[in-house]
């Protein structure tokens, strides 16, 4: 019996609620709700200054998620390149009058409200080019005409975020790119061709691409203990607390190294630390199966689309998400450099949290798409 049915025909729960996607819905709701514990504690037991704006946040965006899930097809076929170019002349103003914070202009101020273009341009790289590679001819991929265009729709943003400079978020905006390049068809000699030019090129962009901080996180994740007060403190104390949290934690809002502060940026981007110390190995297995659930999901909306765009948008959508997860905890366990990538829906963030719900909104709009398509015929 499928959820239409459910509300439909026995009446027993809604239509419009029995569609929802529960089985995604629920663990984010979940992961939100134990990030407010974690951010609860590393405030010091108190709900200012992070679990409480954490929640409002995700009440906001929670209404902005369920706009982009009702969005009709044709309206966001029309809209995606004006949105992309939107986000792009965003990200030329931020270089021009953009609020500078931590030694990097990355934000635009309008009144109260702070935006950060980088992280509207990976749903945006994303839709591009989903609705890209569905006007192609499928008889011009493997030919320059799939690949030159869509390499100048990547390479324009990351250009530019370059500049602020945010290395990581540039990476981020080329790896949605590139997936949805690969589940697109291009050839694979391809991928294997532009890794091995990257491997080649690290040298050269170690030493004469990078700033100095950059270096430094490089050496660092190489050799951790070759700076234990410095640039390597960071993942030691992370290490020391995931590691001092056994298989069932300190005990809730009972952490040494957050509440001391050994722990830098306990709310951020470590607050899979935080949460490992009081928390243990069972709250870092259950923070992985809620993000395995969501993963799942995202995958099963882009193996059930009905047509090309639906299938890239969903892949790259979901390939985002899976970025802050992946990179944020190979951080926190010193297994890749450290780099200020958040935690979804547990780090205190508003434009991480704007950007993985905007993905979540994609992600539904499509689902809704899908189970409509049967029914009108849309398959194609």
């Amino acid at each position: 019996m499928n959820n239409t049915t459910l509300g439909g025909a026995t009446g027993i729960v809604p239509a419009p609620m029995a569609r929802q996607p529960w089985e995604m819905l629920i663990p984010v709701l979940l992961l939100t709700c134990f990030g407010g514990l974690v951010l609860y504690s590393a405030g010091g037991g108190s709900m200012q200054p992070f679990a409480t704006s954490h929640f409002i946040r995700f009440g906001v965006f929670m209404v902005m998620t369920g706009i982009i899930a009702s969005m009709p097809r044709e309206a966001v076929r029309v809209l995606t390149y004006p949105a992309y170019l939107m986000v792009l002349v965003m990200l030329l103003g931020v270089d021009v009058v953009g609020a500078v914070g931590g030694g990097s202009q990355r934000w635009l101020e309008f009144g109260p409200i702070r935006i950060q273009p980088s992280e509207l341009m990976k749903p945006a790289v994303v839709l591009a080019m989903a609705r890209f590679y569905e006007t192609l001819p499928p008889g011009m991929i493997g030919s320059w005409r799939s690949l030159v265009p869509a390499g100048g729709l990547i390479a324009l943003p990351m250009g530019l975020v370059l500049m602020q400079p945010d290395l990581g978020t540039s990476v981020a905006i080329a790896f949605g790119g590139v997936v949805v390049m690969f589940f697109a068809g291009l050839p694979l000699w391809w991928f294997l061709m532009a890794g091995g030019g990257l491997v080649a090129a690290m040298p050269l962009v170690f030493f004469f691409a990078l700033h100095d901080y950059q270096r430094a996180r490089v050496t660092t994740f190489l050799d951790p203990e070759s700076d234990p007060l410095g640039a390597g403190y960071h993942i030691a104390q992370s290490k020391i607390a995931i590691g001092s949290g056994g298989l069932f934690g300190k005990g809730f809002n009972n952490g040494t190294q957050s509440h001391l502060e050994y722990l830098p940026e306990p709310h951020t981007d470590f607050v899979f630390a935080t949460m490992a110390e009081e928390w243990g190995l069972m709250g870092g297995l259950f923070v992985l199966a809620m993000y395995g659930m969501i993963l799942w999901w995202g995958t099963k909306v882009s193996r059930e689309s009905q047509d090309r765009f639906c299938a890239l948008l969903a892949a790259g959508a979901t390939a985002t998400i899976f970025f802050y997860i992946a990179i944020n905890l190979l951080m926190v366990m010193g297994m890749a450099p450290a780099k200020g990538i958040p935690l979804p829906w547990m780090s205190h963030g508003g434009s991480s949290m704007m950007t993985n719900m905007i993905c979540i909104g994609l992600l539904m709009m499509v689902n809704r798409w899908n189970q409509d398509a049967p029914r009108r015929g849309l398959a194609n």
